[in-house]
């Protein structure tokens, strides 16, 4: 069937244009009652944070997510576009998309009173009716809610008090759709205090002139709670009419995280060499994040971002890339030690406290990857018994390699050690699997040992056994020990 394509033809449709938050309610309650998905691609708030959303949508509220970086914040408020209709009627030419049966700025409701029934009718889609800001300090209510335009009024040979000389800002054009906020603390106060007549009243005044736009928009926001003291905050009146106040937060399992990072990581390279990321690497990635957010020496009010486990991912199989690129192998397996390499992409994501910057970021980061690899070798090898392998870095066997080195030189190292190849069975590996997963396996097997202090790893020694490290931390005197000698 045609679309209408005047006013007259829209009013002999028999159709209706609903409020924004009619229209989303609407949609929302078919998706529910299909069971389609309401927020495709967000993991892990299913049973916490959608649910809240869900109750705001259906009682027409506007609402506020709260919560640390990289919680999906601003990818949730994007998704609600999925609750608007594909397209709807508009008067064609119109800046703030005016309703076709209800104009509400000055111009269309000349032109509907000069044209009638003639008036043209435009439609604009679902994505055209999105409009986000990131808050920041020099935003104006210009900007947000609009000014009064003196060029406009002097080639229209209008007075600067004409609706026809205003210049609508962002808040305006998102009639009929929805507009967001992105961290909102950082509004200046005068900003958010412009808003309040669009959340209670429904319409917005430009320059003191009496001019009332009743703006149908739903409003969203998002804020991180942490930030309040140090960026700004949130005016109580705006709080007061902001009907829902939604907490986010960081996924809670470890295959929620899995999920996330599977779909976000851009682990497919398309070369001309095969990707096998075997599930420890992975699962050592995401629990470098997790680690990371109880570790003490780290600011747990800054968080830490899921983007974390993301780049982490994409410098880990970039290295394990570039290492068989420079070896000419056919197969990229990326090692416990590619996640050493990628160091760079883990000390940029977390904030530390005073101790930890004592420490520096790299020294806590490699603390961080040695805990996650151990507690991922916990999983597979708790209760499983590898003195063979102990015993032979303790009768004076030693591994020294640099993390270029190709998967048949250190298959040839890794043979001699007893009982190592023999131990992959948990890992999924069959010892007729390629040399770069078995190669893999067996760096894995090390790093847990050295997590679990029966073996040591240092830049000049490589691996060894733990008792080399013990003799050398009893011949070299402590930071306190050097300290005391000095006071004496």
């Amino acid at each position: 069937m045609e679309r209408p394509k005047s006013l007259g033809e829209f009013r002999k449709s028999h159709a209706c244009c609903p409020s924004v938050k009619d229209e989303m309610r609407a949609n929302l309650i078919g998706k529910l009652k299909s069971s389609d998905p309401v927020f495709p691609g967000i993991i892990g708030f299913d049973d916490s944070v959608i649910p809240q959303i869900e109750n705001a949508i259906l009682s027409r509220h506007h609402f506020i997510l709260l919560g640390l970086r990289g919680q999906a914040k601003s990818r949730i408020l994007r998704a609600l576009v999925a609750l608007l209709d594909d397209e709807i009627p508009c008067i064609e030419g119109c800046e703030i998309h005016d309703n076709p049966l209800k104009p509400i700025c000055r111009a269309c409701r000349e032109l509907v009173a000069e044209r009638g029934d003639d008036t043209p009718i435009a439609y604009l889609p679902r994505q055209a009716r999105y409009v986000e800001k990131l808050a920041t300090p020099d935003v104006t209510i210009a900007d947000i809610i609009g000014d009064l335009d003196p060029i406009r009024a002097a080639r229209g040979g209008h007075s600067l008090s004409s609706e026809l000389t205003i210049h609508y800002g962002l808040l305006p054009r998102a009639n009929r759709g929805i507009f967001a906020i992105n961290e909102l603390p950082d509004l200046a106060g005068k900003i958010q205090v412009g808003l309040f007549n669009i959340m209670q009243e429904g319409d917005v005044q430009i320059k003191g002139y009496p001019v009332r736009l009743p703006l149908d928009v739903v409003l969203v926001f998002t804020a991180n709670p942490e930030d309040y003291t140090a960026r700004g905050k949130i005016i109580t009146p705006l709080k007061d009419r902001i009907g829902a106040e939604i907490r986010t937060h960081y996924p809670q399992t470890i295959e929620h995280a899995l999920a996330i990072t599977a779909q976000e990581a851009w682990t497919e390279r398309n070369g001309r060499t095969r990707m096998v990321i075997p599930p420890f690497v992975r699962e050592i990635v995401e629990s470098v994040a997790f680690e990371a957010r109880q570790e003490k020496k780290i600011d747990k009010r800054s968080g830490v971002s899921q983007r974390l486990s993301i780049t982490c991912l994409e410098s880990v199989v970039s290295n394990a890339e570039r290492r068989a690129l420079i070896n000419g192998e056919s197969i990229v397996v990326p090692r416990v030690s590619d996640v050493y390499a990628a160091l760079p992409s883990i000390t940029g994501k977390f904030e530390l406290e005073y101790e930890g910057e004592l420490r520096g970021a790299e020294t806590i980061a490699r603390d961080i990857v040695r805990q996650a690899a151990g507690k991922i070798f916990r999983k597979y090898y708790d209760g499983t018994s590898l003195n063979a392998i102990v015993k032979w870095f303790e009768l004076g066997g030693n591994l020294r390699y640099l993390d270029t080195a190709p998967a048949d030189e250190l298959m040839a190292q890794f043979k001699k050690i007893q009982g190592l190849l023999e131990h992959l069975a948990p890992l999924g590996i069959k010892p007729r699997e390629d040399q770069a997963l078995q190669v893999s396996g067996a760096e894995f097997i090390l790093e847990g040992l050295v997590a679990m202090k029966k073996i040591s790893r240092n830049e000049e020694y490589g691996f060894h056994a733990s008792v080399r490290a013990s003799e050398e931390a009893a011949e070299e005197p402590s930071p306190a020990a050097v300290r005391r000698r000095s006071v004496n």
